[in-house]
């Protein structure tokens, strides 16, 4: 077995989420829990399938983005994955509903951050180890940070 590091393209101003899944129609399913939750977000979705054809499966509202979701996808070259690469929204609006579709297994990383996939490579294929989402911490929050932080939530109606 090795292991690789396969950086992931985000969109400048969006997000990218990253999940696991296990049948044909996560594509399907996905597409419908985003524009179900918020109509106006843009994204693409690319999933990877693992038999079969062992395509990757793309949809999408947006030519851009869905590009981007299966570039991707194709750089992980991982059975059963799925990426959305979304803007005009963020993850917290349907990361829920995402991980109500019943295919969907698991999520790795909701990020606007630089992202990085830890994949593992064997004879049979390749999967998702885990992700490295951002950079690490400098310190602790101090209270002036907290308060900073409280400000931003406030400002962006997450908090009263």
């Amino acid at each position: 077995m090795e292991l690789k590091i396969v950086p992931l393209e985000v969109p400048e101003g969006g997000n990218l989420i990253l999940g696991q899944t296990h049948f044909i129609k996560t594509v399907e399913d996905v597409y419908e829990a985003i524009v179900n939750t918020v109509p106006q977000m843009k994204f693409g979705v690319a999933f990877n399938e693992a038999s079969g054809p062992c395509l990757t499966r793309v949809d999408g509202n947006d030519d851009a983005l869905q590009a981007m979701a299966a570039r991707n996808a194709a750089a992980l070259a991982a059975g059963h994955i799925f990426v959305v690469a979304m803007c005009e929204g963020y993850p917290i609006n349907v990361l829920g509903r995402i991980k109500d579709v019943p295919e969907v297994c698991s999520i790795f990383c909701a990020t606007a951050n630089p992202v990085q996939a830890v994949v593992a490579e064997s004879e049979q294929g390749r999967g998702v180890v885990g992700v490295i989402d951002g950079f690490p911490p400098k310190g602790l929050e101090t209270a002036a940070d907290a308060e900073k932080r409280r400000a931003f939530l406030r400002m962006i109606g997450y908090k009263r």
